[in-house]
């Protein structure tokens, strides 16, 4: 009976190894993606910010256009500051964004479960960038000295005025980075 349930125990812990090792696999994949959204959401405000006097432009800027998506780069950090590795691609989703799909470096290790002291565990997770604000089309209400006016997440409203640009939007303002699996 002792025998059983020392099985038991091990066989328990070799699981709690393995659930612990597939949840640090989940925690580099959200972080590298988030990552590599982030990253991007930035370059992205910052494109809106030299383009500020352009609003031609903005539609683009909003929809993701305007800035090579190279966050993988980030990802590739995160992934391996949470002791993983990492394959990164641009997201195919509502959204632009980046799927990350991580693999643990460290293996489960030995166990009283054969075959598993070389098995890594794996995960993928999606970052996208939504944009967070809307403006009227081009001609309605905005003229060579008006820009339009942005209202942005919980109905803020950005009066842009081009003579006194100093109170501009921040990315988070701008765009929402979130999972979105």
């Amino acid at each position: 009976m002792v025998a059983g349930l020392l099985f038991l125990a091990f066989a328990y812990l070799a699981v709690g190894q393995a659930a612990a090792n597939r949840n640090g696999a989940q925690t580099a994949a959200d972080a590298a993606a988030l990552a590599a959204a982030l990253d991007t959401r930035d370059k992205l405000a910052d494109e809106w910010v030299e383009n500020v006097l352009d609003p031609t432009k903005w539609r683009d800027i909003f929809d993701g256009n305007g800035v090579p998506f190279d966050g993988c780069g980030r990802a590739d950090q995160l992934a391996a500051q949470n002791n993983a590795t990492a394959a990164c691609g641009i997201a195919d989703e509502l959204y632009p964004g980046y799927t990350v799909e991580v693999e643990t470096n460290k293996a489960v290790g030995d166990s009283i479960v054969p075959g598993t002291e070389n098995i890594h565990a794996k995960a993928s997770a999606t970052a996208v960038i939504e944009p967070l604000c809307t403006f009227p089309p081009l001609g309605e209400g905005a003229g060579d000295d008006v820009l339009p006016e942005l209202t942005c997440k919980d109905d803020e409203k950005w009066k842009l005025d081009p003579e006194d640009l100093v109170d501009l939007p921040e990315p988070q303002d701008l765009f929402d980075v979130h999972l979105v699996d």
